[in-house]
Order: structure tokens, then sequence, then C-alpha cells
């Protein structure tokens, strides 16, 4: 361990990773903070049950050091835990963002906002952005992701991946009302990051990506918004280039192989904003196999069409509704087709300052046509769901107390549709839920007591659940640094004809800040449980559980040479362990 540790202190004289705020505001900085928080977290666990989700006891020191220099952070963490020692030290990450007027420059890790359909992932380079009332111009390169190149011959590598380099450029013109931007991605695998061993594994990837985005507004009450983009994705740059002359004059952007695809993604929509009530027209279509290498990860092979409706009326009353249907295999190559509609429909008002109502209801279908193969009328995919809720409320309050009461209801059905179903899929729940909590405000102190029943009704079976809560809080003190909460449970489960349990439980918490810097907590959780059901021999809450933790947190500034500009003067002023009152 010792030898562990030398080599972490080590490690930590060496590197100097740096996460940079904005530079432009390095003179208003202050030159040098020394600050952090060490802090311990134990736990006590025992359960007679036979299954322990925690070991018996666990204990946890760590401690924290970050060091900030004109607005330069360097962060550094130290972590124990039982006989597990773990000294971490952040990757190497840099960020500079100078502004200067109406540009802005991006080094190291930084984001650009692009069109959701050519980039968001961050990029680790170079960025410079201009930004006027009017015009917009942004250029970056950077890496997109680093390589995992472990030895292709070890059973437990990681699964690798390419260094994947990208540029991207962009241009936009006009106000929020009316605009037009355009957008260009070039994303590439670098190939000689990665051993020839995995070549067989993953083959590197080449990306061009070109999209647009732009709002016509006439009038103040109707605007039509378009987003579409058209991306080119090399699935292997190792194979063959496609050999057309036509193609020539594209080599030095980009260079088109047997692998390459092109694809097409957008959505247009049409709003329309009137006094106390607006609505949405959109329509989607993303062709199969659309891809960006600027994007995690994004559906495709399916269009949607949907509408957004609300308005208020009589000032209280709020309405909103909303429509979609999306469709799958717009190619027809896949052996079925598959559809969904979603719908739902929601009403929320006031009656006078103290009764609120809120109610709605939700609905899905999923059919299922042919696609390259018909479909088999026995095995169709053919469902409905429905879900109504309610959720009435009523709260008042005076001097010295404040009362809430809350109530909801929710019914869902989940059904099979198809005429040779048996049922065995269908679900039917009912749930319901009633609380109420009481504010004494002079003691600063709340109660609030809970009920909640569920019940599921499925084919040949049957499941119920029942939990009832009392919890109170108060904060003690002058400075209200000491808190306690205490709640009491008890929940009873039963699955008809297998099962029957209950539970009954009990959790404290302490909390109490010293000096704004020390903070202590103490947590205890009892709970008794068993099967209930009078078919076992013996019946009871036979098993305990029970859990005690204690933490404690120390934050600290170890020294800090600060800014000072008073009365017109400026200067610096040190400070030594000023109390662990940080900044």
């Amino acid at each position: 361990m010792r030898h562990r540790i030398t080599h972490a202190l080590i490690a930590l004289t060496l590197a100097l990773p740096l996460a940079a705020q904005d530079i432009s505001q390095i003179a208003k900085s202050d030159p040098l903070i020394i600050s952090g928080a060490v802090g311990t977290r134990n736990t006590y666990y025992h359960s007679s049950g036979s299954m322990n989700y925690s070991s018996p006891l666990s204990n946890m020191v760590y401690a924290n050091l970050n060091l900030s220099v004109y607005g330069f952070s360097m962060p550094f963490s130290f972590y124990f835990s039982n006989d597990n020692l773990d000294f971490n030290y952040p990757h190497y990450s840099f960020n500079i963002s100078p502004r200067y007027k109406n540009w802005q420059l991006h080094i190291g890790q930084s984001t650009m906002p692009f069109s959701s359909y050519v980039m968001s992932m961050p990029f680790n380079g170079v960025g410079l952005e201009y930004t006027s009332d009017r015009m917009r111009v942004g250029m970056f390169y950077g890496r997109l992701q680093k390589a995992v190149n472990d030895d292709p011959t070890d059973p437990g590598a990681r699964t690798p991946q390419y260094k994947r380099m990208a540029w991207g450029l962009k241009v936009g013109y006009g106000s929020t009302r009316n605009y037009l931007d355009l957008y260009f991605l070039r994303a590439y695998d670098q190939q000689k990051s990665l051993d020839p061993g995995w070549m067989s594994v993953v083959e590197p990837q080449d990306n061009l990506v070109a999209g647009l985005r732009g709002v016509v507004s006439l009038k103040r009450f109707l605007s039509f918004q378009v987003n579409a983009s058209t991306s080119v994705l090399t699935l292997d740059k190792t194979a063959h280039r496609v050999d057309d002359s036509r193609l020539d004059h594209f080599d030095k952007v980009f260079t088109a192989r047997n692998t390459s695809v092109a694809r097409f993604a957008g959505d247009v929509s049409a709003n329309l904003s009137l006094k106390g009530f607006n609505a949405q027209l959109f329509y989607r279509m993303i062709q199969p196999d659309y891809n960006s290498l600027g994007n995690y990860y994004m559906s495709n092979n399916y269009h949607s069409l949907g509408i957004n409706l609300g308005t208020v009326l009589f000032r209280r009353l709020s309405l909103s509704a909303s429509f979609s249907g999306q469709e799958d295999n717009l190619t027809n190559r896949q052996l079925y087709t598959t559809r969904g509609f979603v719908y739902n429909a929601n009403a929320s008002t006031r009656f006078g300052r103290h009764i609120g109502l809120n109610v709605g209801y939700n609905g899905y279908r999923q059919t299922q046509g042919d696609g390259t193969a018909r479909i088999n009328d026995t095995t169709r995919v053919d469902r409905i769901m429905h879900s109504f809720y309610v959720m009435p409320s009523y709260s008042t309050s005076t001097d010295n107390f404040s009362h809430t009461v809350s109530l909801s209801s929710n019914y869902t059905r989940n059904e099979d549709l198809n005429r040779f179903a048996t049922g065995e899929s269908d679900v039917t729940t009912y749930a319901t839920g009633l609380s109420y909590n009481i504010g004494v405000l002079p003691w600063d102190m709340d109660f609030t007591t809970s009920f909640s029943h569920q019940r599921s009704d499925g084919y040949k079976s049957r499941y119920t659940s029942d939990i009832a809560s009392l919890t109170t809080s108060r904060s003690f003190l002058t400075d209200r640094n000491l808190n306690a909460s205490l709640t009491l449970s008890i929940v009873r489960n039963e699955m008809r004809y297998k099962m029957k349990s209950v539970s009954l439980g009990s959790d404290i918490s302490v909390g109490y800040t010293l000096n704004q810097v020390h903070v202590f907590g103490l947590m205890a959780d009892l709970s008794k449980y068993g099967d209930v059901n009078i078919s076992r021999r013996t019946s009871g809450l036979d098993d305990t559980e029970v859990s005690i933790g204690f933490n404690y947190t120390y934050t600290f500034s170890l020294f800090s040479l600060r800014r000072q500009a008073e009365q017109g003067r400026k200067g610096y002023r040190s400070e030594w362990g000023n109390k662990g009152k940080g900044k």
C-alpha cells in the first residue's frame, strides 16, 4: 500500500490538469485560491434474512483539494474505503473560451451549437465563433472520441474504437423570427490509432454531413420551421473507391467508397399562436441507416405526423391535447411494418384560491402490418393502452399553520386486441393516493401523513400493495442549523395465492452544521418484515434489517490571494486558513 501511495503522490506532483473558465474573466478572477474538503462516511448494516445487500461495516474517507489560479481549476481527490485505496486525479482536460466583442474562441474540450441532425457531441480542439444581431459564423477542428486500443490478445480487453477527428462549419443570418442557418461536418476515424489486430472487429468510418435550419414568420401569429440534413457515411474506409468521374472533384473533401450510403433526415412544422390559443402541426422523417458521427445515437427508419393544441379559457382553465402517428419500414425491407399512435388530453384549473384540479388521459395504440413478409393473424401485434388520472388538491394557510391535502387516482388498461389473444398479457392497474401535510410555522415543523393503494389484475393473477407513512421534521436552534426528521411506515404486499408480506419501518435522521463548514449527519433505519401468509407453519415479522450511518464533512480554504478593490484602491490581500469559511 505504501508503494501505491508513493506512486500516487508522484503522479500528483507531475500532472497538473486544467479546467478553465472564460479567459476574458481572468483579470477579474482571484490570483490564487487553495480550497477543499475532507470527510468520512461510515455505515453499519445487519439483516437476519437470507439475502444481505451490503457488507456489515463499510467505512470511507475522502479528501478533495482544488487549486484555482486566475480561474484555472486543478482538482485532485483521495478516496479510501475499508481495505481499498484509490487515488484519482483527472485526465488532462483543458478549456478556454475567451470572448471579445462579437468573437469567441474555443480551445480544449468545448461545445458549439449545431443542428441536432448534424452534431451534438463536444470536441477537443479549437473553434471560433462570430455572433452579431443578424450574422452568425462558426468553425472548429478537433477530436470527437479517443482511441480505445487494448491488447487484442487480452480476453478482458475493452471494445475497441478508433480515434475520431472532425471539422465543422456553420453560417447563419437572420433574427429569431426569420433566419436561415447552414451546417457542414466532416468526421473520420484515424486507421493508425488502432492495432491492426482489431481490423476484423471494427472498421474505420468516414462521414460528411450537410444540414440547414430556418424559420419564416408571417405577421406575429404564424411561423414555419424546417430542420433538414443529408449524411454520406462510409461504413468501411478500407473499401474500394467508387470509380465515377462525376465524384472526382469531391475527393479533396470526401472519397466515396463501395460502403458509402447517403441518407436524409428532417422535420418541418407550422406554428399558430393567437391570444389564448396555440397549435403546432409537424412532420418528421429519418431514412433507414441515417447516422452522423457527430451524434452518439439517433433512431432512424421512421416518419411521424402530429399535432399539438393548447388554450386557456376563462383565465383559469388550461386545456391541452396532442396526437401523433409513427410508422417504420420506410423502404419496405423489414419483415413487418410497425405503426404507433400516441394521444393525450389534459385539463387543469383552480377554484378560488385554495382548490386545484388536474385531470387527463393518455393513450397508445400499436399495430403491425405486412412488410417483405405477410403478417400472420395469430401473431399480429395489436395493442392498446388507456390511462386516466384525476388529481384534486386543497391548500390553505394562516399566520401559524399551513395545510395541504392532495388526492391522486389513476386507472390504466393495457390490452392485447389480437382476436386470437388469450389475454395472458393484459394488465389492469388501479392506483390511489392520499396525503395531508400540516406545517407549524412558529415551530418550523412539518407533519405529513400519506396512504397509497395499488392493484394490478393480470391473467389469473392479482397483485396488491398498500403503503402508509407518517413523517415529521423540524429545525432547531437560532440559525436553524440542527435538523431532524422521523418517518414511520408500514407496507403490505400480496400476490394472490402465492405471497403475502408485511414490513414495518422507522427512519430517523439528524443533521447539524457548525460554523457553516462542519457538517455532521446521523441516520438510523430499522425494519421488521416477513411472510405473513397463513398457509405457512410460522407466520410473522421474522426478519430484521438495521442500518446505521454517520457522515462528516469539513470544507476549508487553506490559502487565498484575492483581488481587492475598495474605495478606489486596487490590490490583493492574502488569507491563511480562514477558519474554513471558503471564499
